[in-house]
């Protein structure tokens, strides 16, 4: 049996919540390997929902969760979400779930920073969470970041210390801020040692022996190909790679590890914050598409923009993610509309392209070019097999398979886990 990874190929938002729920109930292991407390993923089980925004969303099913090394933890929030989670019925323990030893934290210096440099921006706002993802990535590929490993040696975490309020307290001074208060984060970290400490794990030992013992491995990749800050529409990106390529080094297995790579894929295309968005509708359209999907930020709470499926943008990351299959979500919404349009190119300026351009100001001059195609007026809201499906709502799939080139896999038609269309087995492969 294959594994299985999760990403977003949109500008995340796409629903990577419920599917892997979904396909957690065929996993063995479940692993977020990139990303922070910045991910929003939203389950509906029954009359229940779940919203997580750090935790691997298999661990609503008492799936053996991971945290891997390539995500940046705040500690303070796990403890939060935890509890949230045990208020509704799902008892974490460090045998259900484990985190890298070796994950950054992300403190409280990282927040203040985050907020500071975002005020400060002026008409520059990235629209970042303000959660210290950022700040923490930096401190870590310097080399002075605090990880889970340093909770269990804080008489010796002096030197780092160091490092890293020289470092901060030089940009705090250029933002008129008081330098950081060591006691007082000494303090913080104390508190919160004992709570993280028996979830820590060599986690790649985990993992290697879950491979080794021919366990189905699920990755969960956060936010979306389109916000890669290597691939995305940068700056307006996340400070992380989000292509499934990064599972291997966010967890500590292989490349090979992989397996098949799911994007998911909304039928329609959202964004929330600023940045480049060639398809925006901002007209009573786009407010249709808005209300009917409920678009609204899961972490931030932030109203989505949105817009007609881009399938220039998506067959980009399609490429750079080795995208296997397509899970296209929320096909429900766009019941009803008498015509649906896909992008299927740019203008800029007097050229045309069929792709998006790496520069921010192309970018944000992209204009699109559409191609037109008959709506319908039945409803494919909970449908579960392709005879529940309109004709019309089946040719839009196709037409979709073959801009992108890469065929659906699911088609998801509520954000109830069972109503799903299963085309092709991820695991299965």
């Amino acid at each position: 049996m294959a594994n299985v990874t999760v990403i977003g190929a949109q500008w995340g938002d796409e629903g990577k919540g419920k599917i892997v729920d979904w396909l957690a109930e065929r996993a063995d292991v479940v692993v977020r390997f990139q990303g922070g407390h910045n991910a929003g993923h939203t389950l509906v089980v029954g009359d229940n929902v779940y919203k997580l925004s750090l935790l691997p969303s298999g661990i609503v099913r008492g799936t053996l969760s991971v945290i891997g090394n390539g995500v940046v933890l705040d500690p303070w929030h796990f403890r939060e979400e935890v509890a949230k989670l045990a208020g509704q019925g799902v008892i974490i323990t460090p045998d259900n779930l484990q985190i890298a030893e070796t994950c950054p934290l992300i403190l409280p210096l990282h927040r203040d920073l985050d907020g500071l440099r975002e005020d400060a921006s002026g008409a520059g706002k990235i629209g970042t969470t303000r959660r210290g993802i950022g700040p923490a990535y930096e401190d870590k590929v310097g080399r002075r970041a605090i990880r889970v490993c340093d909770l269990a040696h804080l008489d010796d975490l002096g030197p780092q210390i160091d490092r890293l309020t020289a470092h901060h307290d030089a940009l705090r001074a250029g933002f008129g801020e008081k330098p950081i208060d060591r006691e007082e984060l000494m303090a913080q970290l104390r508190e919160v040692a004992e709570f993280i400490l028996p979830y820590a794990k060599p986690v790649w030992l985990t993992l290697n022996t879950a491979k080794a013992q021919g366990k189905r491995i699920l990755f969960e990749g956060a936010q979306g190909v389109l916000l890669d800050v290597d691939h995305g529409t940068y700056p307006f990106v996340t400070s992380s790679n989000t292509i499934a390529g990064t599972a291997a080094g966010g967890s500590g297995l292989g490349p090979s590890a992989a397996g098949f790579v799911l994007g998911i894929v909304k039928a329609y295309t959202t964004r929330v914050g600023s940045g480049p968005f060639p398809t925006e509708l901002e007209d009573a359209t786009g407010q249709r598409l808005g209300e009917r999907g409920h678009e609204f930020g899961t972490v931030t709470g932030r109203k989505r923009r949105c817009g007609w499926f881009d399938a220039v943008l998506v067959r980009q990351s399609v490429a750079v993610s080795g995208v296997t299959g397509i899970a296209l979500t929320k096909l429900d919404v766009l019941d009803g509309f008498d015509e649906l349009k896909i992008c299927v190119g740019y203008t800029i300026g007097d050229q045309t392209y069929d792709y998006l351009p790496a520069h921010s100001q192309d970018q944000a001059r992209a204009t699109p070019v559409y191609e037109t195609i008959e709506g319908w007026q039945d409803t494919t809201a909970g449908a579960r097999s392709w005879a529940e499906l309109p004709a019309q709502a089946i040719k839009y799939i196709r037409r979709i398979e073959e801009l992108i080139g890469c065929p659906v896999t699911l088609v998801s038609t509520s954000p109830q886990r069972d109503d799903t269309i299963l085309v092709r087995d991820p695991f299965a492969d």
